[in-house]
């Protein structure tokens, strides 16, 4: 019985002893003069030197190099990994060097099916975008692609199953001896060191040159489930380059790797194998040739200056410091001038107090929505800049999401997804859109309630919207409410108090003491108690063509007495009772009534349709 134990135990033992190595792979590669393990194609290979050269001076050729051992990711635990890479991309010289490289996590090994060129040996056109490729690349892409939306011709991108990156940004690591972002060159032909850190499904990027440690703040992060993209939770690592008409060098120096974040090992720096630089060739020339080349030259030069800076008028862009910190993704001039056909009247869909909106589709993707809007000195630099800031910090699913931004001379452009059904105000007010159901309306009320709720308390600052109307909340294809346009949004810290003293806002939506008192989630909660019942009834806040006593809805209501958006959520789903209010409620006597005209409820276009489309009140 004894011995039947200890054979139970020992079996349970190596079982786990097997689990455990199923569930965490380390390597380090600290040169590649051991192939062990390694798995390469194309025209990868292993120099004499111990370093790893993906492509050559040949052009159209792709390489693939794979640690040759699948990683085998338990179920019982979330996925996540490091790994630390020394690259050095080096152009022949003459030659404009391209198309880049990627590290890549991918199921398999086998990328007979890719092509070269701008879709770096990994995808190509026939499953571009398709869940089906199920790979994940960090690409180093040294070609400017107007197809892929890329934003530079020096950029790293995030690619999800199509070379279409859902995260990219220009080369750059966060010095944080001199507190800002610092440009790197891919093409440089210097080592470049590569950290890409996956936890907690999210995805950071860092870089930073030879001599510098791993920056504080991430280059890239990219909130990404791999559960959906390796189901199989089988998965290879390892690197891919291409090249076409133009070509470069590519090697990778030394390579670290573990499924566990603790576990990486490290490797000497100062060790590194040698990046060799390829030369030139010069061939005598007669003195007459070099005149005469040097003279063509001159007047090549004019000529395509000439041409040069005439299409750099037609698009030309301007960039500023704030991006690099609070920029989200840029887009071109030329490619949103392209998507909406030169902003053509046909893509018109509507004008507000901040611009023109048009519809685009961008390559590759679904319709997009553009709003166009003209500088307006220092004042509408600041509105532009509070909307690209304050979306991007902010993700919820009642907010419109900002895509991106541009900034061309006099012009700011934002770019968000275009909604369905267009906004609020339309459908209370235009006789040719269809009524709004009860029941639409209860859930667009509660969508902007819980959006509000988020602003107030749940994003990483108090966010002040403080243009609540009905023009700015848009309706997505389900009828769902969206609050956009963030141009007047003022930020404080929890628990601070907001500095924001100038009223702005639209007349009707803003609350009688903000004239005094400034802005404050108050101000914001009177807005929104406004908009539901201009939901409600039908009635805009302002009307001045009516009676002087019906013109405004609501004149007043206690801020003293207001809610919170938490407590409104509580009260739209009916978990809290409504408080009560009588004459003698402290501070009523020291105010106007609480004002709502019983006019206001009477039959409109939007109460009595909507009346009649369902008995719910």
């Amino acid at each position: 019985m004894a011995w039947g134990l200890f054979q139970i135990l020992m079996i349970s033992f190596f079982h786990l002893i097997k689990l455990s190595s199923q569930q965490e792979t380390s390597f380090v590669y600290e040169t590649f003069r051991s192939q062990e393990n390694l798995y390469l194609d194309g025209s990868a290979t292993v120099l004499p030197n111990g370093l790893l050269q993906l492509t050559n001076a040949s052009d159209h050729q792709m390489a693939h190099v794979f640690y040759k051992d699948s990683i085998e990711l338990s179920s019982s635990k979330p996925l996540s990994f490091s790994t630390h890479f020394v690259c050095a991309l080096v152009p022949q010289p003459g030659v404009e060097g391209g198309h880049g490289m990627a590290f890549v996590v991918s199921p398999s090994m086998d990328f007979s099916h890719a092509e070269s060129t701008r879709y770096l040996g990994i995808f190509n056109v026939s499953k571009n975008g398709s869940p089906s490729s199920n790979v994940l690349a960090v690409e180093l892409d040294t070609i400017w692609n107007p197809d892929f939306e890329d934003i530079d011709h020096n950029h790293v991108g995030i690619d999800v199953n199509s070379p279409l990156s859902v995260g990219t940004a220009s080369a750059s690591y966060y010095s944080d001896i001199k507190g800002k972002n610092e440009s790197i060159n891919l093409l440089s032909g210097h080592p470049i060191q590569v950290w890409v850190d996956y936890e907690d499904n999210m995805l950071n990027v860092s870089m930073a040159p030879r001599e510098v440690q791993k920056p504080s703040r991430p280059l890239l992060s990219q909130h990404i489930n791999l559960s959906d993209i390796y189901p199989n939770r089988r998965l290879f690592v390892g690197f891919s380059a291409a090249t076409g008409t133009a070509i470069s060098y590519q090697y990778v120096l030394s390579w670290s790797f573990s499924t566990s974040r603790g576990s990486l090992q490290r490797f000497d720096i100062s060790r590194l194998p040698e990046v060799p630089h390829p030369r030139a060739e010069h061939k005598n020339l007669s003195p007459l040739f070099i005149d005469l080349l040097g003279f063509l030259a001159i007047m090549g030069l004019c000529t395509l200056t000439g041409m040069y800076f005439f299409k750099r008028g037609k698009y030309a862009e301007i960039t500023e410091e704030w991006e690099n910190e609070f920029g989200a993704h840029r887009f071109s001039y030329k490619s949103l001038y392209k998507a909406t056909k030169g902003f053509h009247k046909d893509g018109f869909l509507g004008k507000g107090g901040f611009g023109e909106v048009y519809r685009g589709k961008l390559l590759l993707s679904r319709e997009k929505a553009v709003k166009r809007m003209s500088h307006d000195g220092d004042q509408g630099l600041k509105q532009f800049v509070a909307e690209v800031v304050s979306m991007r910090c902010l993700k919820h699913r009642n907010l419109v999401p900002l895509l991106g931004y541009c900034r061309r001379k006099h012009e700011f452009l934002l770019v968000s997804d275009y909604m369905t059904n267009g906004s609020l105000d339309e459908h209370l007010f235009d006789d040719q859109k269809p009524v709004l159901s009860w029941p639409q309306r209860l859930v667009i009320i509660k969508g902007i309630a819980s959006a509000l709720c988020y602003l107030h308390t749940g994003a990483d600052q108090v966010v002040l919207h403080r243009d609540i109307k009905a023009s700015n909340i848009m309706l997505d294809a389900e009828f769902n409410g969206r609050l956009g346009d963030f141009g007047m949004a003022s930020f404080h810290d929890h628990g601070g108090i907001s500095d924001s003293t100038c009223a702005v806002g639209t007349i009707g939506y803003m609350a009688p003491e903000i004239l005094y008192m400034g802005a404050s989630t108050r101000t914001d909660v009177y807005a929104f108690g406004v908009f539901m019942v201009e939901v409600t009834c039908g009635r805009r806040p302002v009307e001045p063509q009516l009676q002087l006593e019906k013109q405004i809805l609501i004149e007043w209501v206690l801020p003293e007495s207001r809610p919170t958006m938490e407590q409104v959520i509580l009260y739209l789903n009916q978990n809290l009772p409504l408080p009560d209010f009588s004459p003698y409620t402290v501070g009523i006597s020291n105010h106007s009534s609480v004002l709502i005209d019983a006019a206001s409820l009477v039959a409109s276009r939007s109460w009595s349709a909507a009346s009649s489309a369902t008995n719910s009140p």
